[in-house]
């Protein structure tokens, strides 16, 4: 099932500062903050939801397509996707325009100062759903004109998707972010957006889970839980080898239930082989630098419920 994936595109320049941040700000000079880090270690990562969505998708087995925009920058993200096999096709390149990136610097105690720049982002909107034939989708953040767009074209071409908001939830009212979950079949938070859309919406979780297929708030550690069919599904979390880094497990673990959608799975697998995708992806650095086989991740879903996922 041909699964489109709308969303961003982003590289994730990420530094480190050999230092702590408190030790270079005077509190009682905040008011005309001027400072400077060096930063002697760099990295750069492919990121954004919908590289990293897809990534993972394409991880077990899915047919994921992208659809994006990017800017003149963006040459060597598109190497990397042809590289890996995955379509260009939906992908925009805005002129003029930087590819959107973040800019994190972290200190010795894991503080952070983040920049993020949107870019070809704010121009999302000028690609349309009906045009990529998918069966299945999601709604991943990207420019708010682009989320609002692509909602309405999957609802109006009928094709199931995930409302998926993330760091673009504060974007968005009360009313559009209801409006997003009647156009949606699935919609899917971390434990937080999920206070805040309850917080604005003025309905509680089992209220707004009336209004799709099903449910799905994340909670880190403590396993995730699906409101469907009437039901909450508790889902454990998988224990993972290693923890290095939470960035992209969110994505990870939304790959998981795109992939469980389209094949027709039950909740609590949907949720568990999801949970497994988070677990793999937390034991390496940056959103697409694990490479489990197909293989492995049946065998770490095993591991963790004692049968086979597929």
């Amino acid at each position: 099932m041909k699964t489109l994936i709308c969303g961003s595109l982003a590289f994730d320049n990420i530094m480190v500062f050999p230092d702590r941040f408190k030790n270079h700000i005077l509190p009682e000079q905040i008011h005309i903050l001027n400072v400077a880090f060096l930063v002697p270690e760099m990295r750069r990562e492919f990121g954004g939801c919908a590289g990293n969505i897809a990534y993972n998708l394409m991880l077990l087995g899915g047919d994921a397509e992208i659809m994006a925009t990017v800017g003149d920058d963006a040459q060597p993200y598109l190497d990397r996707l042809q590289r890996m096999g995955l379509s260009r096709k939906h992908i925009r390149q805005v002129p003029g325009s930087f590819t959107a990136q973040a800019f994190i610097t972290t200190d010795l105690d894991d503080n952070q100062i983040t920049a993020f720049h949107p870019g070809a982002m704010s121009f999302s909107h000028l690609n349309k759903v009906d045009r990529a034939n998918a069966r299945l989708g999601i709604v991943a953040p990207d420019g708010r004109e682009g989320m609002l767009q692509h909602a309405r074209d999957f609802a109006e071409a009928g094709v199931p998707f995930i409302f998926d908001p993330g760091q673009g939830m504060p974007m968005f009212n009360g009313d559009e972010l209801l409006d997003f979950l009647q156009l949606a079949d699935y919609a899917c938070f971390n434990d937080y957006e999920a206070k805040l859309l309850c917080d604005r919406t003025g309905r509680s979780l089992e209220q707004l889970a009336l209004l799709v297929q099903a449910l799905i708030v994340t909670r880190g550690g403590e396993g995730s839980e699906i409101y469907a069919d009437g039901q909450r599904h508790e889902i454990p979390c998988v224990e993972a080898e290693a923890i290095v880094d939470p960035t992209g497990c969110g994505d990870a673990y939304r790959a998981g239930l795109l992939y469980g959608i389209a094949h027709g799975f039950d909740w609590p697998k949907i949720g568990r082989l999801a949970a497994v995708m988070g677990a793999i992806k937390i034991a390496q650095r940056g959103g697409q630098n694990h490479q489990p086989r197909r293989e492995e991740i049946a065998a770490r879903y095993e591991r963790a419920f004692g049968a086979q996922p597929w």
